[in-house]
């Protein structure tokens, strides 16, 4: 049985075939937004920083 795949993805696989060279900007564009080295100390000053969030936003009294 074989698994669907959208018109959309089929697209996109066709046209990196034909466009290799797409696949390093497609790399640097995920580098600029997403990934990013972190740190454990980074990482724990973001945890601390952290604000809990309201059981329900709305709600005035609490």
């Amino acid at each position: 049985m074989a698994m669907y795949e959208s018109d959309h993805t089929k697209f996109m696989r066709e046209w990196m075939e034909k466009h290799p060279e797409q696949r390093d900007e497609q790399k640097e564009g995920r580098a600029l937004w997403w990934d990013k080295p972190q740190s454990v100390e980074e990482q724990k000053r973001v945890a601390a920083a952290r604000v809990p969030v309201k059981p329900y936003y709305y709600d005035i009294n609490n």
